[in-house]
């Protein structure tokens, strides 16, 4: 149960106030949420999407799929799934599929799914498949900075 360096620096720099939630070995942010005994929808997964060479975290809830058509019309450009090397380049403290979901933590640009903007609190993998991050709700948000927002996923 560790946190991911980055990840970790970026909350205690700004002092926030978090708990790490352990659970068992997960491989889906879906099934991470099942055996952490918290909601689907509060635990926010982050999806690495891609155009010409830029990334973006696209932050949408764990019971949710990504819509890319939604996501084009959100942002008016195409972009596409990010490649596991890729992802696994731009979050080297994260096993792979434990993506954080707090791009700036990342150097990321962040698109917020409206679904993740009315929760009170939220859960973020913590770089692992054994561990996440409870943070308030607002908190979140506000780590986020002035991020895009949109509906561009749809409950599975």
């Amino acid at each position: 149960m560790n946190l991911a360096n980055r990840l970790k620096t970026f909350l205690d720099s700004r002092g926030v106030q978090y708990e790490i939630v352990g659970h068992p070995h997960t491989t889906s942010a879906n099934r991470s949420a099942e055996a952490a005994h918290v909601p689907g929808d509060a635990l926010a997964k982050g999806v690495v999407v891609e155009d010409a060479g830029q990334y973006l975290l696209v932050v949408l809830p764990a019971t949710h799929r990504l819509k890319l058509g939604r996501l084009h019309h959100a942002l008016g450009a195409h972009v596409g799934l990010a490649t596991e090397p890729e992802v696994a380049e731009l979050f080297a403290d994260c096993e792979a599929g434990a993506v954080p979901a707090l791009g700036p933590a990342y150097g990321l640009e962040t698109v917020l799914d409206d679904s993740m903007a009315v929760q009170d609190e939220v859960f973020i993998e913590g770089g692992d498949h054994e561990s996440l991050v409870r943070l308030r709700g607002e908190t979140f948000r506000s780590l986020l900075g002035n991020v895009r927002q949109g509906d561009f996923s749809v409950h599975i």
